[in-house]
């Protein structure tokens, strides 16, 4: 199976980014974003737009949102910045009401030196693909230059503290409803955007919690660290004796897992934890929506729970989407990308982090034990540097090799080929009950994709 996404000139599937400074991600360019997403809320019966800006720990980001926020304040909106305030708390703010519109300054998972622009809609959700087209648009429009408001029309600041806190307030009511378990834990928050509120958030954890990652400098946001790098969470896990570690990546929209042994529990894992515990509470809706990456153990071990998985696109915003269609109150990607639909309008690594152990508290689950449970398929993922993706995936040499390795694999096992959305890079993933199996056809289809297409690394 080959699945593409939706090419763009500009915004990749989750949003701009780039090196900072360098390229497409430069203070020009953030100033021009800043009064397009305006103008596309302006036109669309917003007259004075009131936007909330947050942003990760990057030393660029203080350049980027100062520039970005002169463009909205340009363009005639009042922005009310958030400061150092991870992707699901701008989404909390902006569903808890009175906005119009948010936006983020952050490269995720990327290394200190990138960074990016995401925007959100009123009601805390990542803008569609069509959304995005239309921003691209007003950016070659004659009319983004000619919005020029003056007077009392221009922009202002409002500062937004209050907002900030009741995130955190929720958060902790959250917590406070798994009672008194008094698991040991280790908390890594990537030095990133959650550095300075994972110590407010567990302080009323009754067991003990060690912290990691909490002492951002600017440049070693996901270095070493975060969920980019679990090998350092294991250690500390193992070292303090913790039951669960809890790692975050820069923006804190995703989380990944591992337990007193420093075996990773991923979002496969967290999907199916958390979806029996929701469905046992009649709150699930549909079933758990997963990702074309989630391992087919994954469907397996619901479906005999009588849940149902539907399957999607890569991207957390493609999740939230089939959620919305199917009906399905939870969904996420294998990459920790986690969304329940009834508490969260994105990715919340905090939230998802709580509702996981909410979930094993309430079924009785062994965290210790949850790896051996879940014996996946074996499943292998390859990336390839690669500058010229669609053409290798359109290649009949390409097509002929995945219906060779499919023929192999004989209905057992499963394909996929895809684009990154935010690196130059495809990715090769092949999954089958035998290992050597998964192992030679990974082999074959990377061979070809690098005799047709140069791949590097």
């Amino acid at each position: 199976m080959v699945t593409s996404v939706r090419v763009r000139c500009l915004f990749g599937t989750d949003g701009v980014r780039d090196v900072a400074n360098r390229g497409i991600m430069t203070p020009e360019m953030a100033m021009r974003l800043g009064r397009a997403f305006v103008l596309f809320l302006t036109e669309r019966g917003v007259p004075r737009p009131k936007i909330v800006v947050g942003k990760d720990t990057r030393r660029s980001g203080i350049m980027l949102e100062s520039a970005l926020v002169s463009g909205m304040m340009s363009a005639g909106a009042d922005v009310h910045p958030l400061g150092v305030f991870p992707t699901p708390g701008v989404s909390f703010v902006l569903r808890d009401g009175g906005f119009h519109g948010g936006a983020i300054i952050s490269a995720s998972h990327n290394p200190a030196e990138y960074n990016g622009i995401k925007f959100l809609d009123s009601a805390g959700f990542k803008l569609g693909d069509d959304e995005e087209a239309t921003i691209e648009e007003y950016l070659d429009d004659n009319l983004l230059d000619d919005w020029r408001p003056t007077g009392a029309s221009i922009g202002g600041i409002v500062d937004e503290l209050a907002s900030r806190c009741k995130y955190l307030e929720w958060l902790a009511e959250e917590l406070a409803l798994i009672g008194d378990c008094a698991a040991p834990l280790v908390v890594d928050a990537a030095n990133g955007a959650a550095s300075e509120l994972v110590e407010k958030v567990f302080s009323s954890w009754p067991g003990r919690v060690v912290y990691t990652g909490i002492n951002p400098d600017g440049l070693n946001i996901n270095e070493g660290v975060g969920v980019m790098h679990m090998s350092h969470l294991a250690s500390v896990v193992r070292a303090e004796s913790a039951v669960l570690g809890i790692a975050y990546d820069g923006d804190t929209d995703r989380v990944l897992l591992c337990d007193g042994s420093g075996r990773p529990i991923d979002g496969d894992i967290m999907l199916w934890i958390m979806g029996r515990y929701l469905s046992s509470r009649g709150a699930l809706g549909a079933g758990v929506v997963a990702t074309v990456m989630s391992n087919t153990l994954l469907d397996e071990k619901l479906a005999s729970e009588g849940i149902k998985v539907f399957r999607c696109p890569v991207g957390d915003r493609y999740v939230v989407e089939k959620m919305r269609v199917t009906y399905a109150k939870l969904g996420g990607e294998q990459s920790g990308h986690i969304i329940a639909s009834d508490y969260v309008a994105t990715g919340d690594g905090l939230y998802t982090s709580i509702l996981f152990l909410r979930s094993c508290r309430e079924l009785g689950e062994d965290i210790p034990t949850l790896v051996d449970r879940f014996p996946r398929y074996p499943q292998l993922l390859r990336n390839l540097r690669l500058a010229e993706r669609e053409r290798v995936l359109a290649s009949p040499v390409m097509k002929e090799a995945i219906d060779r390795a499919e023929k192999k694999l004989d209905g057992a096992g499963r394909v996929l080929l895809r684009p990154s959305g935010t690196e130059p890079l495809l990715r090769i993933l092949v999954e089958a009950r035998d290992e050597t199996l998964t192992n030679s056809i990974c082999d074959d289809l990377e061979s070809v994709v690098r005799e047709i297409g140069g791949a590097k690394g």
